[in-house]
């Protein structure tokens, strides 16, 4: 009934028991709270809790009035009334995809670059500059913002979205960097010294032959530069002032000032995201796999 091998002995029984417990605690704990939050944020009511009539599935009880003030409406946004929170919700999303996205370019364009020199097997110092690339993943967040706090003042690019930018790219790199590295490990190099010996330059040989072959490790990476950038709140709170709150900062705020049901709204919008990034990225492996394993002269 287990699946377990009949030669199982009562320590691998335990211990394959005990791994099921495990995994159970850990669904639990991290995902089970997704499955309270997504529900509540359809609430109608303003309370934290599932009504009675949530409870008996009463459709009068759900309401998506709080993904409208997330959004706000259109006449209060292009109004920008001062006291319509729609428009704030609105704003700091604005301000969330703004940043996001041109760090991602940003990040992409860099750790694209760095990935393909420090594969290089000729490139001096490798492993220090692999290891000072990555960094931003090792130190603890609240380090690299007060560092990145103390070295944007001197250059008047904190409270700015320039230096928010170019905060967020540098935390977004290591991604591009590993994702890159790691397609180019199984990259024959034998296409680039076809490409030269027929007379192409590096900049054509980039384009035309390793970025091809290296497309999905970079969507790859981009998309976690994203959505790291999308998500990062510490930064934002030493490097952001009043013109540049994103969505996480928003709701650190809220959460200590005034909670409401919108909380649970841009969470689950929060929520949702990683989990198209995750399903694309998936989408883009196995379409790597299947050009990868594809017949020579198929179409």
């Amino acid at each position: 009934m287990s699946g377990l091998p009949s030669y199982t002995g009562l320590l691998g029984r335990i211990w394959h028991y005990l791994f099921l417990l495990i995994c159970a605690l850990v669904f639990l704990l991290l995902i089970g709270p997704l499955f309270v939050i997504i529900p509540l944020s359809f609430n109608a009511d303003s309370y934290f809790t599932f009504s009675e009539g949530m409870l008996r599935l009463d459709p009068d009880a759900f309401s998506l009035k709080w993904y409208r003030e997330l959004f706000g409406t259109y006449e209060a946004i292009r109004s920008a009334r001062p006291e319509s929170r729609g428009s704030e919700w609105a704003s700091a999303a604005g301000n969330s995809f703004f940043i996001a996205i041109f760090s991602t370019l940003i990040a992409t364009s860099l750790g694209t670059l760095a990935a393909v020199g420090l594969s290089r097997s000729h490139m001096p110092f490798r492993r220090l500059i692999m290891a000072v690339l990555i960094s931003p993943m090792i130190v603890p967040i609240i380090i690299t913002a007060a560092g990145i706090f103390v070295y944007y003042s001197k250059y008047h690019l904190a409270y700015t979205h320039l230096g928010l930018i170019l905060a967020h790219a540098a935390l977004g790199t290591p991604f591009v960097v590993i994702t890159v590295t790691a397609t180019l490990m199984g990259f024959d190099q034998q296409y680039v010294r076809a490409s030269y010996s027929l007379g192409a330059r590096p900049l054509k040989t980039f384009r035309k032959v390793m970025l091809p072959l290296t497309f999905p490790g970079i969507i790859t990476g981009a998309l976690f530069a994203f959505v790291t950038s999308f998500d990062e709140v510490v930064v934002v709170i030493f490097l952001g002032s009043e013109n540049q709150i994103t969505l996480p900062r928003l709701i650190w705020s809220g959460i200590r000032q005034e909670i409401t049901l919108t909380i649970l709204a841009v969470a689950t919008i929060m929520v949702l995201l990683p989990v198209v990034v995750l399903f694309c990225v998936e989408l883009l492996r196995r379409r790597h796999e299947r050009f990868l394993i594809r017949p020579l002269g198929a179409e």
